[in-house]
């Protein structure tokens, strides 16, 4: 079976590549293993790789890693470089931190001798999505091989492509891209002593139930909706260009992006008009160009997505469209609801809605199922 990769603005065909039969990986899992028994006993060595080859080849190959991540998923070519450039800072973190975090710590006790030690699990699948394709992957398999795991790495299908450069990059037996499907993934599970899942809600609650039958341990970060609260002693100007570059990033796929804006009811129009004028000065085109800031939704699929919400905000309230819509591309949205709309929107759409007080602030913000982050704005001693 080969897996197809698309360019999102294009439409035309980014890569082609043959999947992985059961049996090649559950070889790779096996060859990750053997090579985690020896892998596991020094933290030097692993420091001196993570100095003189990961961090050198990740630097080397940025731009092609970019370019490959634009190509597949349509993220604009200058957020693609920045996701590889902080990718790289998180190399530096670790390389500086190493044996803070995972050395041998002495603790006095009546005992002969007492210590803290971290022990590295064996092999952990890392199981990543799409939207950030390369920094999702460094945050969770950059500390796991430092301390002492080996790696397998089930990337999203639709950045096979992506997740084969990175191997490259890592270019050690001890990290191995499986490049199989999520039904293939879950099944493998009973195979690795780890899982670390990024994505939706409904996808992380079903590997947690399978990691559950096995004992194994399982990190996850999952959906948001994140909240952003303008108080009327903000800075309306100041926040409202946040709002933009915190809804518009990454063509508005972002689990952590701000989603739900909720603004005091005496500055509702200012921001909501300064908002306004901030979306139309957003680029939008194609993601290779430098000055492009919103590009293509990644997929058709993901475009079918966020227009089936936009149609239910419409009937439940004013929808704005700021731009053109163009193949994938669907221009910054500005919706005005009175209901607390709870959902999360993977696309360039903002959900505006009034509050009286504080406290109703709070409330409406609580209003979720989800729980990734939030921000207020105002002065200090209000916001705290």
């Amino acid at each position: 079976m080969n897996i197809v990769t698309r360019n999102p603005y294009s439409g035309a065909v980014a890569g082609t590549y043959e999947a992985d039969s059961q049996e090649a990986a559950n070889r790779k899992i096996k060859e990750v293993r053997e090579e985690q028994r020896e892998w596991k006993n020094s933290l030097e060595e692993r420091l001196i790789y993570f100095k003189e080859t990961l961090k050198p080849n990740l630097q080397r190959k940025t731009e092609q890693l970019a370019s490959i991540m634009t190509e597949e998923m349509g993220k604009p070519i200058s957020q693609s470089i920045s996701e590889v450039n902080k990718s790289v800072k998180l190399l530096d973190y670790l390389i500086e931190n190493a044996r803070n975090i995972f050395g041998e710590e002495d603790i006095r006790t009546e005992a002969e001798r007492s210590y803290v030690r971290f022990d590295p699990l064996g092999v952990v699948m890392c199981i990543e999505p799409w939207n950030f394709p390369v920094w999702q992957v460094a945050r969770a398999a950059f500390p796991a091989l430092l301390a002492g795991n080996g790696v397998v790495l089930k990337h999203s299908s639709a950045v096979t492509g992506v997740s084969l450069k990175i191997q490259e990059i890592v270019d050690s037996p001890i990290f191995r891209s499986l490049i199989i499907d999520g039904k293939s993934a879950t099944a493998l599970i009973k195979q690795v002593d780890g899982v670390a899942f990024t994505g939706s809600t409904p996808v992380g609650a079903g590997i947690a139930a399978e990691a559950g039958k096995e004992l194994k341990k399982v990190v996850m970060e999952l959906g948001g909706s994140d909240p952003f609260i303008v108080l009327d002693s903000a800075d309306i100007k100041r926040a409202s260009k946040a709002a933009t570059i915190g809804r518009l990033q990454n063509n508005g796929q972002s689990c952590i992006a701000s989603k739900r804006f909720l603004i005091q009811e005496n500055v509702y129009e200012e921001f909501k008009e300064l908002m306004q004028e901030e979306f139309s000065k957003v680029v939008i085109g194609d993601p290779k160009e430098k000055e492009t800031y919103l590009g293509p939704l990644s997929s058709e699929e993901q475009k079918r997505s966020v227009k089936n919400q936009i149609n239910y905000l419409a009937s439940r309230g004013k929808v704005q469209f700021i731009g053109r819509e163009e193949g994938n591309i669907i221009p910054p949205v500005l919706a005005e609801l009175e209901e607390n709309y709870q959902e999360e929107i993977f696309g360039p759409v903002a959900v505006l809605k009034k509050f009286r007080s504080r406290e109703d602030a709070i409330r409406i913000a609580n209003e979720t199922p989800f729980g990734l982050g939030s921000s207020i704005w105002g002065k200090k001693e209000e916001a705290e």
